[in-house]
């Protein structure tokens, strides 16, 4: 240890010097960054915990998934019918 270091301490300073501060400056970004939803309380009240709302959710994309015969590869455009030869 360099002799002329201080000791880290645990504590807290006494003071902390906020003026240069920008209040909500990483807001925005947080925001973006964040995967949190919030259920509305009838919806919450069905679900135990977070776990049975992410099976019921996966159930409900394989179910929509198979209702649209799309893939996650899938575009959605329908493909041109063959044309005959006559």
């Amino acid at each position: 240890m360099n002799p002329k270091s201080k000791p880290k301490s645990d504590e807290m300073r006494s003071e902390y010097d906020f003026s240069q501060g920008v209040r909500g400056k990483y807001f925005q970004r947080y925001l973006q960054s964040s995967n949190v939803v919030v259920l509305e309380p009838d919806v919450a009240s069905a679900f135990p915990n977070a776990e049975a709302v992410n099976d019921a959710l996966r159930g409900l994309m394989r179910v929509a998934q198979r209702a649209t015969g799309l893939s996650r590869r899938s575009s959605g455009r329908a493909k041109s019918p063959a044309r005959r030869s006559t």
